[in-house]
């Protein structure tokens, strides 16, 4: 009886579900609701919870510690029938800075072209290289994007499967669902998903790519160890993106860095020698021209 149960044990163990690799919090805001039925969104909601939190979306293997968190507002923003709708997605993704109880920004951003129709009680669908519909099509390729910057920011180029996916999510858009559904498109505007994929894989951005992993593993990472020596490294990876910003100007990346990084830059080199200091914040304000303003928090 006793090895009964110790091969039990053994087995409930061994055979556990592995943690996944995102954690979603989700909200749906409905501010201007006059005809759809409330229930639709709470049913959306637990579909979405079950979309993105229970499911395996790479083949490595998590600690529940290691979860990268992500919070997504949905606004409905237009009723187009009963069951359609136009949203804004807000979306923001923490990883945990090693030796701390910090967590840093990989990505917070605002895509205002999402559009998609639910039924209530309806499950959300996604097979990689199969289109379904486009809601699951704009989260799966959102929960990629969020991978490939998390790998990237632990090992230099280590997002590019990642990457490679979400650009594959894009392609695989059928040409009567990207017209009808913005932002998959280059001609859709010059800040949407498209755009995205296009500066972060385009070999004059590739600098970009490595100063993620110098920012994140070779920089905020070692804050604990040699704070002065860290934020010399964080800086040097601000050059490499201002060099990038020279190469490609209005690189998506880009603002995308500045919108998930300029409070905690500001933050770091507060405390930098002014020389230090004075270099950030010209490179920043150039990165970052709509809010050069903010960047005198630093102390300059």
């Amino acid at each position: 009886m006793k090895k009964f149960i110790l091969f039990t044990v053994f087995a409930l163990l061994y055979f556990a579900p592995q943690a996944q690799e995102v954690i979603f919090d989700i909200t749906i805001n409905t501010p201007k609701l006059q005809t759809a039925d409330p229930k639709v969104f709470e049913s959306l909601k637990e579909a979405l919870e079950n979309f993105l939190n229970n499911r395996k979306w790479t083949e490595d293997v998590y600690e529940q510690e290691e979860r990268i968190k992500c919070k997504v507002q949905l606004t409905i923003r237009d009723e187009l029938s009963a069951t359609s709708f136009s949203a804004d997605l807000a979306i923001q993704a923490t990883r945990p800075v090693f030796g701390s109880s910090y967590e840093t920004a990989l990505l917070s951003h605002v895509d205002k072209d999402v559009t998609f129709s639910y039924e209530p009680f309806q499950p959300l669908v996604y097979a990689k290289n199969t289109f379904n519909d486009n809601l699951t099509s704009v989260m799966a390729f959102y929960v990629y994007v969020i991978l490939a910057m998390d790998y990237d920011s632990f090992s230099a180029f280590g997002g590019e499967p990642y990457y490679q996916i979400a650009q594959d999510i894009m392609t695989n858009i059928p040409p009567n669902v990207a017209s009808n559904n913005p932002g998959w498109r280059s001609l859709d505007g010059n800040r949407n998903r498209y755009w995205i994929i296009e500066s972060v894989l385009s070999p004059t951005a590739r600098p970009y790519r490595q100063a993620m992993y110098d920012y994140h593993r070779l920089s905020l990472d070692k804050m604990s160890d040699d704070v002065d020596k860290a934020r010399a490294k964080m800086a040097k990876a601000l050059e490499a993106l201002d060099g990038v910003r020279k190469n490609y100007p209005n690189a998506m990346i880009l603002q995308m860095f500045a919108n998930a990084k300029s409070s905690e830059i500001i933050e770091i080199f507060k405390k930098s020698p002014q020389t230090e200091k004075s270099r950030v914040y010209q490179i920043m304000t150039k990165l970052d021209a709509a809010n050069a303003a903010k960047y005198r928090e630093m102390g300059i």
